[in-house]
Formats: C-alpha cells, sequence, structure tokens
C-alpha cells in the first residue's frame, strides 16, 4: 500500500474545524482517529456521523494513540498533554490551517490572509465585500466562517483567511498572495507564555507572503514588516508613496497606482466606514490593502465598503435612554480592543471586566481616565481594574459588581444608568474575557442589550 494511505492522523478533538478535518481526510481514504475528552449528546452525534465514514472517536483521557505519524490540533496549546506527548514522540503536529494549505488543489484559489490582536473579523468581512463587489467569487474562512480545509476544496476564485495567532503557531509552510498584521498588543499571554512568542506567531504569516502589509500606525506591526522588501502600508495619517491612508475625508492609495512619488487614488470616504472610529477606518484601510494586492479597482473598494454589515457587539448603538447612549462592545476582550472604543467618546460611563488573560490594564486606564465619568465593574479581574482606576482616575466614581448569577448584568446597567448625565455614554467595552460568567462574548453582549431595553421600558 501507498504509504501515504498506510499513515495514521491523529486529530484533536470533535470542534468545527477538528470535524472538517475527520470529513475531509476520511473522505481522502485516509486512516483518522479522532481524540475528545467530553462525551456530551453533541459529541455523541457528531462521532455516530463520523463513524459512517470510517472514523474512529475515542473518548475519554486525551491520549496519543499508537501508530500516529501526525497530529492535526485546532489551536491547542504546546502543554496541552496530548500536544506534549506527540512532540515528544517526534510526532508531526500541524494546525487545521497548515492542513488546508497543504491539500490545496492544483490551480487553488490564492489566500490574502490577515491577523491582529483586533478586528480580524472585521477586516475578513470588509474585504470579502470588497472582492464580492469586484466581481469574485470570495468567501471568508479561518478563524471565522468556513474551516479552511473545507473551502480549499472548493472553486472559489479568492479566499479571504482570518488567522489568529494560535493557528499561526502550528502553520509552517503557508505562503499567501498577501498577508496584513493589523496591530499586535498584549493577548493570550497564558498561551504563548511571553509577548514575545505571541508577536513571533503573528509574524509567521508575512515569512512567505507575495506582499506583506502592515499598519504603519502599530510599532509592533510595523516591526514585523521591516525585513520584507516587498511591503504596503496603511496609516491613518497622509500616506507617503508605498502606503494607503487619509487625506482629509478621503481613504487615497498611494501604493497601487502607476507613480506612487506623485499620484493617489481615492477610494472611498470616511462616510463608506461603518462604524466610523479611527480603528475602523485603519481597518477599512488594511480590507483595501488586500484587495488592491489582486488588483481590484477603486470603485469596488467604495461599494464593498458601503455594503458591509457590521457584525453584532462590535460598537453597536443599542438604545438613547434619558439622553444617554448605550453602546455594546463586548468583543472588546482585551485592552488593546477596549481602548479603541474608550478613544471613540468623550464622555464615558464604562462597564469593564471579566477574564484579563494576563494582561495588564494600567496604560488603558491612564489613557481613558480624562473621559471617564463612572465605572462599573464586573467579572472575575474586576479587582485589577479598580486598582488601575485608583491610580489614574481617583475621582471618577466605580461600582463594583460581585454577583455571577445572570441577573447581573441587570444591576451593572442599573448602576451605569445612576452614574451617567444626558450627554454620555454607557460602553460595554469589557477589556477582558466572557467566559467567567457567560457562554461567551455574544452572551455578555445580549445580556447587556436587554438589560438596557429594560431600562427603556421602565423609564
Amino acid at each position: 500500500m501507498d504509504a501515504q494511505v498506510m499513515s495514521l492522523t491523529c486529530v484533536a478533538g470533535l470542534g468545527v474545524s477538528g470535524t472538517a478535518v475527520a470529513r475531509v481526510l476520511a473522505a481522502r481514504g485516509e486512516p483518522v482517529v479522532v481524540v475528545e475528552g467530553v462525551e456530551g449528546e453533541r459529541q455523541r452525534a457528531v462521532a455516530a456521523e463520523l463513524a459512517g465514514l470510517g472514523v474512529e472517536v475515542r473518548f475519554g483521557p486525551m491520549e496519543l494513540p499508537e501508530g500516529v505519524t501526525r497530529l492535526v490540533t485546532t489551536g491547542w496549546a504546546p502543554h496541552h498533554p496530548l500536544i506534549a506527548a506527540a512532540l515528544e514522540a517526534g510526532v508531526e503536529v500541524v494546525g487545521e490551517v497548515e492542513l488546508a494549505w497543504r491539500l490545496r488543489p492544483a490551480q487553488a484559489a490564492p489566500w490574502l490572509a490577515l491577523t491582529g490582536t483586533n478586528g480580524k473579523t472585521t477586516v475578513v468581512r470588509m474585504l470579502t465585500s470588497i472582492l464580492l463587489a469586484a466581481g469574485r467569487k470570495a468567501l471568508a474562512v479561518g478563524n471565522v466562517g468556513v474551516p479552511v480545509v473545507e473551502a480549499v476544496a472548493e472553486p472559489y476564485d479568492v479566499l479571504a483567511v482570518e488567522l489568529s495567532s494560535f493557528q499561526l503557531h502550528w502553520s509552517s509552510t503557508l505562503a499567501p498572495h498577501a498577508a496584513a498584521i493589523l496591530n499586535l498588543a498584549p493577548d493570550h499571554l497564558d498561551w504563548h507564555g511571553s509577548m514575545e512568542a505571541y508577536a513571533a506567531a503573528k509574524g509567521r504569516i508575512f515569512e512567505r507572503a507575495g506582499t506583506v502589509v502592515y499598519n504603519v500606525d502599530d510599532p509592533e506591526a510595523s516591526r514585523l514588516a521591516a525585513p520584507y522588501p516587498d511591503k504596503v502600508g496603511f496609516t491613518l495619517l497622509v500616506p507617503k508613496p508605498g502606503q494607503l491612508g487619509v487625506v482629509e475625508d478621503l481613504l487615497v492609495d498611494r501604493a497601487f497606482v502607476p507613480n506612487p512619488a506623485e499620484s493617489a487614488e481615492e477610494l472611498a470616504t470616511l462616510a463608506d466606514v461603518r462604524p466610523l472610529a479611527p480603528h475602523n477606518v485603519a481597518n477599512a484601510l488594511a480590507a483595501a490593502a488586500l484587495a488592491r494586492t489582486l488588483g481590484v479597482p477603486t470603485d469596488a473598494v467604495r461599494q464593498g465598503l458601503r455594503d458591509f454589515v457590521p457584525d453584532p457587539h462590535r460598537m453597536a448603538h443599542v438604545e438613547r435612554v434619558g439622553e444617554v447612549d448605550y453602546v455594546d462592545d463586548s468583543k472588546a476582550t482585551n485592552p488593546h480592543a477596549a481602548a479603541a472604543a474608550l478613544s471613540s467618546y468623550p464622555s464615558i460611563v464604562w462597564i469593564a471586566g471579566g477574564q484579563l488573560k494576563g494582561a495588564d490594564v494600567d496604560d488603558l486606564v491612564r489613557r481613558a481616565a480624562p473621559r471617564l465619568r463612572g465605572a462599573v465593574l464586573l467579572g472575575v479581574d474586576r479587582a485589577r481594574i479598580a486598582e488601575a482606576l485608583a491610580r489614574h482616575a481617583p475621582n471618577v466614581p466605580v461600582v463594583d459588581i460581585s454577583a455571577q448569577d445572570t441577573g447581573a448584568m441587570d444591576r451593572v446597567v442599573t448602576e451605569a444608568a445612576r452614574l451617567a448625565s444626558p450627554g454620555d455614554t454607557v460602553l460595554l467595552s469589557p477589556a477582558g474575557a466572557s467566559l467567567d460568567m457567560f457562554a461567551n462574548y455574544p452572551a455578555r453582549g445580549e445580556a447587556f442589550a436587554r438589560a438596557v431595553r429594560g431600562l427603556e421600558a421602565a423609564t
């Protein structure tokens, strides 16, 4: 038998990507075993489906099966016992994205890949909207949407690929047509172990990219792009030759034009960007730069940005109650993301807290202090935010909500409303993950919205 057919692949877990990997490999006739530590109703149903494809699923201890020659992970950390056992045994460990790259058929669609601490999903969706406006058959994949391992076999013109640091850590041969780093700030340090390791994982996206796209205004993104000669920057300032940027109320291109030293092309106006905030203008420029590497015309950039519909829980206006605006930015699961929202409103009652994942909030609070009119804190790491507020905003009233029950958000919103004055914005931008109290960040945002609407009904 062929050596490839005889090799045994182990897939880590029955999540969406892990299940997709098992299906794809089984369809290729490759032996597959999946190990899964949780045996719930959903997992048993998926296991039954995979059994019909000839895939073995082993529930129980996460142990490496005998005879495995390759382990496919969907983002598990190197210190996980299963991963560590594979590495110790000399078994190759690859991510789902890396496997997808290796399984691409001949004449496969080019990849436009992007990563960053914040803004990835917004940019990949903006990019897809621009590509569709240009008449390209495009799909958003990766850390959002369809698993890449399934999408690569379909006849798309281009794939817009969102990549996390976890996925990049387990990738070694990716060579996208173009790759972008949007920004870089401390995050997932509990997974990577250090900021240096986190940045190194992000930087892998550039290693084999045809064109490097980077945020000129972000020091770490600029540092990671510096070694590469074929690069395009984007900035919120007036762009230099080889960059995209902003001139008055216009987004302009001085990179993909016949004479960058002397000319520029208008891409869109600031009014075409929704929601209009500095970080989202940077997102639009990044999406435009990636699309322009494929020759997408300027009118498609403008139309794609106009067609783009922001995802929920990203600076989403919920209601205005008593001349106070209530904004749901539950997706801000780290300080860097919260900083973008806090810089967008002049007078804020801030709702913050959750799991900080090892990140420091001192700089965030120091910068936001002049805009804060009050703060309501919840979640497991709220004390760390309270300490930062005491240092940098000692005159800002702070309410500590210790409750962990499902009704806690009602009290949070009630206290925020009490602190707010007409013209203020009550901003849920937690700076931390949600899993200490909620199923995920959408559930946290939905709880906030329900509480706000309850507040409105009571007035």
